[in-house]
């Protein structure tokens, strides 16, 4: 679980339901002081990208709960995608790219690998399975040190 202060994880909690509720996946919530300014962000995602519209009618939902639950000195709320480039960490960050091409390294060699670059099968509670060329290798969650998709164009 990420790690996040009092208050973006209070957003978090209001947040969540309704982004679910739109069929959208809240990937997480930010707090934070840029100048003098107080930003609330939060990041969406869901499988094959998102829209500005998308950002848009979730920043219209959550708005006014915020206005109502959210006791916070705001100067911005912002509602974006986490990025191509976001770290993937969570086990909902492994099942939201399945079928996709990933670049993982590990805190140590798996079966003689550091590295790989390979399609995400599938993502389990604890742990991912990985497809480079004809191999399959489960990794399990705590071993993997980076996971980042890979940018074609």
């Amino acid at each position: 679980m990420t790690v996040r202060s009092r208050i973006a994880q209070q957003a978090y909690e209001l947040a969540q339901p309704v982004v679910e509720e739109l069929g959208l996946e809240l990937v997480d919530a930010e707090y934070k002081k840029e100048g003098s300014s107080y930003y609330l962000r939060l990041f969406i995602d869901r499988k094959g990208g998102l829209s500005i519209d998308d950002c848009e009618t979730v920043s219209r939902a959550v708005d006014p709960v915020f206005d109502r639950e959210l006791h916070a000195d705001t100067d911005f709320f912002e509602v974006s995608s986490p990025g191509l480039t976001r770290p993937l960490v969570t086990v909902s960050d492994f099942r939201r790219h399945e079928g996709e091409e990933v670049e993982v390294s590990f805190y140590h060699p798996i079966n003689g690998v550091k590295s790989l670059t390979g399609i995400i099968e599938a993502a389990g509670e604890d742990s991912v399975v990985f497809r480079s060329g004809n191999d399959t290798m489960e990794v399990t969650l705590p071993d993997i040190a980076s996971a980042k998709l890979t940018i074609k164009f």
